[in-house]
């Protein structure tokens, strides 16, 4: 077997990586500053662990992916080995479900601890939700355990039809097509009560500082919550719109997942890869211990650079 890479492969290959590596770098960036704070404080509150397990599993997700889209354009040929492409189809899945219920869980955090709402249930919730946190994660976790599972076993079940029924090509198509229909319906519904989750969290913490922002400009207050409550603002639109914008590729990739080297499918996917990086610096610049830290870091590599030249 021979090394064949197209342009159209170089150019994936050369995308995807600096994606990934670009992901991965600022999510370790996450995990270091939050792992240094935990060892200096020896305690952990809800809002850091949501941060550690989000960090963690797009740095995983990140790095899955690259070794995937690694071997499967410079060795294609291991593909064709049980069980490599059910495990790497079930693990990116796991991670990516874990992403995108930890980023809900998140969105869902900020809006129980920030807005401001008098409701009774919404008041319990206020009072419980460090308790509830680690449920909810362990709740992504399981959701995303039980569709990992479903796709590697419709994956083994497509290639072990595929192996022994290569004749007539519709037939397999509409098998194929069977197979994964209820991993998709599945997956689907699990995404969008994600989506879900994250549109009415974030419209009512958006409800909740904008309320509370008109309130501080009738009595003439002028500070730094007036600052903050904006800035709070502006990042909840922010990763308001790169969720839906994730959430929509998502459809579309279960629409074009049977079609290969389709480059509708490319770009949905260089838009899926660049979320977990692009969120993870709105977390960064939204979170004022991350950004002290990121700031002290930078020039410390500038001065680096240029004792060097």
């Amino acid at each position: 077997d021979k090394f064949n890479a197209t342009s159209y492969d170089a150019m994936a290959m050369v995308i995807i990586t600096l994606q990934a590596f670009a992901g991965m770098g600022i999510n370790t960036f996450i995990v270091s500053v939050l792992c240094i704070a935990w060892v200096k404080k020896k305690s952990f509150n809800s809002n850091e662990k949501i941060l550690l397990f989000l960090g963690c599993s797009r740095f995983w997700y990140l790095c899955i992916t690259w070794v995937y889209s690694f071997l499967l354009i410079i060795y294609p040929w291991c593909f064709y080995v049980h069980p490599i492409p059910q495990l790497f189809a079930a693990i990116q899945v796991f991670l990516n479900s874990s992403n995108l219920w930890t980023s809900a869980c998140l969105c869902v955090f900020y809006c129980i601890k920030i807005a401001n709402f008098r409701h009774i249930f919404f008041i319990y919730l206020k009072v419980k939700i460090d308790r509830i946190v680690p449920w909810l994660l362990l709740g992504s976790v399981l959701v995303s355990l039980v569709i990992s599972i479903l796709v590697y076993r419709s994956t083994d079940e497509v290639r072990n039809l595929n192996s022994t029924t290569p004749g007539n090509f519709w037939k397999l198509s509409v098998r194929m097509d069977e197979h994964f229909f209820p991993v998709f319906f599945i997956s689907g519904f699990s995404f969008a009560t994600a989506f879900m989750a994250v549109i009415f969290s974030a419209l009512l913490l958006l409800f909740s500082l904008w309320r509370h922002k008109c309130k501080m400009q009738t009595n003439s207050v002028k500070n730094l919550s007036m600052d903050a409550h904006i800035k709070a603002m502006k990042s909840i639109l922010s990763f308001f719109f790169i969720y839906s914008i994730n959430f929509t590729c998502f459809v579309l990739t279960l629409i074009y997942a049977t079609k290969n080297e389709n480059p509708v499918m490319f770009l949905i996917l260089v838009f899926q890869y660049a979320f977990p990086a692009v969120h993870s610096l709105i977390l960064i610049f939204s979170n004022p211990k991350l950004e002290k830290t990121l700031l002290r870091t930078l020039p410390c590599v500038k001065c680096k650079v240029c004792m060097r030249q």
